[in-house]
Formats: structure tokens, C-alpha cells, sequence
């Protein structure tokens, strides 16, 4: 089985497991002795909170979890720093930055100088969906270098349910917009799963500038819709009317310094020059309807 992101079917928030094989077997998590379940490339899905790390702190809704590497197994101290290369905490930083829902399964501490007041009294146990909300490193306890990431839990109101069994692109026709449709990725509202396969198709270039941008993580950018989503623009979210930008271009963008033609050259707004042509993926249809309602928006002619 592959990556899962969101909630498992059939095991709702508060399953109990007695052991990590159950956890595996039932889709949970995919490592049986590591923290961290996922890979750098595709982003972590799932993490076990069990006090093995002593910088960890466990707040109930927010989660100061230490991220992987450098611990002796046998006296449990960490030995050596941590790089934020190493694969499961890679892994966290491409679910901060591609917004990706993370599960947090808990288990009994083992040493009682570390019991959270949150943590079950054996066994583990599912706490529901958190997001990676910040990452540092810092010299932890044992004196070396550790990282750390704050993890939120996720309202009910923040999580889009899924409709179909797996990720795919359906087209509707050539006068409707295609649609995308997942249950593999249970999305926070405000980081689309459309945004991520615009990104892809791009590799993380931003289409104005060319730019992209990396971070210690990985590489970064951000989905830029067209036409706004919510009152009053009601645009839709599909990959007709998302664009793959850089930082500055997106705020650009958004703020009307930069505008598309029909031809789709990029308009600085405050000259009135062209500043450049979009870079455009053979994939990627954009809708110029859309372009054309922002262009309305911001256009001085």
C-alpha cells in the first residue's frame, strides 16, 4: 500500500492498537519501529508521539515534536545532531510546505519522568489530523543539535473530505473545467491538492520568473488562483485557474502589479511593459476566461 494522507476508513479518531504491528496493518503508520511514517519525496503522513525523544512536548492541540537521527537505541540520548536531510524529517518539512495532513498516533511512555497527561495508559492510540505549522533546530538536552517541528490539530471545518477511491484528473469536456477528485489526500481547505499538481508539473518553477526556490526541505512555491476563490469572484479549484509562482510573483499577482493577456504574456502594471512570456506546461490548460476576469480587475486600458 502507498502513501496515505488523512484519515484511514474504518478507524476513526480514538482506535486503540496494543501493538505498532497493528498499527502497520491497518494503514496507520508504515514504519514499525520509527517515529516518522513517509518518505522526503512524498512528505510525512504519520507520526508516533511516545516520549522517546526528551526535547518532545506534548500540549494536547499543539505537539513540539523532535524530529529523526542521532539517538543511541540502547540508552535512548541523542549522540549525535540531526540533519534536517536525514529521510523523516525531509519528509516533515515537504508536508509543512505542501500543507499535507499529518496523523498523530500516541503510546504509552515508557518512562514515567515522561508521562503526558495525553498520552494513552497502554497501547497507542489515533489523536486525529495536525499540521505542520514550524520548524527549527536548537541544542537539545543531551547537547546536540536537534530539530524540532510545532504541529496544530486540525478543526473538523479545516478538512475537505474526499470523494473517490484514488487521485486522478477527469476531463469534462472542453467547455468544463476538469475536475479533481481524491481520497489518498485528505487536503487542508487552504493548501489545494490542485495547487500541488499544477506545482508538479512545473517542478516548483514559477511560470513568470522561472524561479525556484529551495529551501532546506526541498524545493518551494506557491498556487496562484487566477480568478479568487470565495465572494465575490467564485473562481473554481481546478488547474485551469491555478498557476505555479514564486513568492514575489504571487503577491505580485495577486495585488495587480502583474496581468495576463490572452496570448498569456505577463503585463507589468505599472509600467504597461511586457515583462515576460508565462511559461505554459503541455498539460496544463489554463481557461482564459479566468485570465481574462482578472485582467478586468486590475487592467488600467
Amino acid at each position: 500500500m502507498g502513501i496515505q494522507f488523512g484519515h484511514i476508513p474504518g478507524y476513526p479518531e480514538g482506535s486503540s492498537f496494543r501493538r505498532r504491528a497493528e498499527l502497520q496493518a491497518a494503514g496507520l503508520h508504515s514504519q514499525n519501529m520509527a517515529g516518522i511514517s513517509g518518505t522526503a519525496k512524498t512528505g510525512a503522513d504519520a507520526i508516533v508521539v511516545s516520549g522517546g525523544y526528551i526535547d518532545d512536548a506534548d500540549y494536547g492541540d499543539v505537539i513540539v515534536y523532535t524530529g529523526h537521527g542521532g539517538r543511541d537505541q540502547s540508552s535512548e540520548r541523542q549522540v549525535r545532531d540531526q540533519k534536517i536531510t536525514d529521510w523523516g524529517n525531509a519528509a516533515l518539512v515537504r508536508s509543512q510546505l505542501e500543507g499535507f495532513p499529518v496523523r498523530v498516533i500516541r503510546g504509552r511512555h515508557k518512562k514515567k519522568h515522561q508521562q503526558s497527561p495525553y498520552a494513552p495508559i497502554s497501547g497507542y492510540r489515533y489523536d486525529g489530523l495536525y499540521r505542520v505549522e514550524d520548524h527549527w533546530s536548537k541544542l537539545g538536552v543531551d547537547g546536540f543539535r536537534v530539530w524540532q517541528f510545532r504541529l496544530i490539530k486540525l478543526q473538523d471545518d479545516e478538512i475537505s473530505t474526499p470523494e473517490d477511491s484514488s487521485p486522478k484528473l477527469t476531463s469534462q469536456g472542453a467547455n468544463k473545467p476538469t475536475q479533481v477528485v481524491t481520497s489518498v489526500i485528505q487536503r487542508i481547505v487552504r493548501n489545494s491538492m490542485v495547487a500541488h499538481i499544477v506545482k508538479s508539473w512545473y517542478s516548483h518553477k514559477c511560470q513568470i520568473c522561472g524561479l525556484a526556490i529551495e529551501v532546506t526541505g526541498g524545493l518551494y512555491s506557491e498556487g496562484a488562483h487566477i480568478r479568487a476563490l470565495g465572494k465575490p469572484h467564485h473562481g473554481p479549484d481546478v488547474p485551469e485557474n491555478v498557476l505555479c509562482l514564486c513568492p514575489n510573483d504571487h503577491v505580485r499577482f495577486d495585488n495587480g502589479a502583474l496581468y495576463l493577456t490572452d496570448d498569456l504574456r505577463v503585463i507589468d502594471a505599472l509600467t504597461g511593459q511586457a515583462a515576460s512570456q508565462l511559461h505554459v506546461h503541455k498539460d496544463h490548460n489554463i481557461d482564459l476566461r479566468h485570465v481574462a476576469y482578472h485582467r478586468d480587475h486590475w487592467s488600467k486600458n
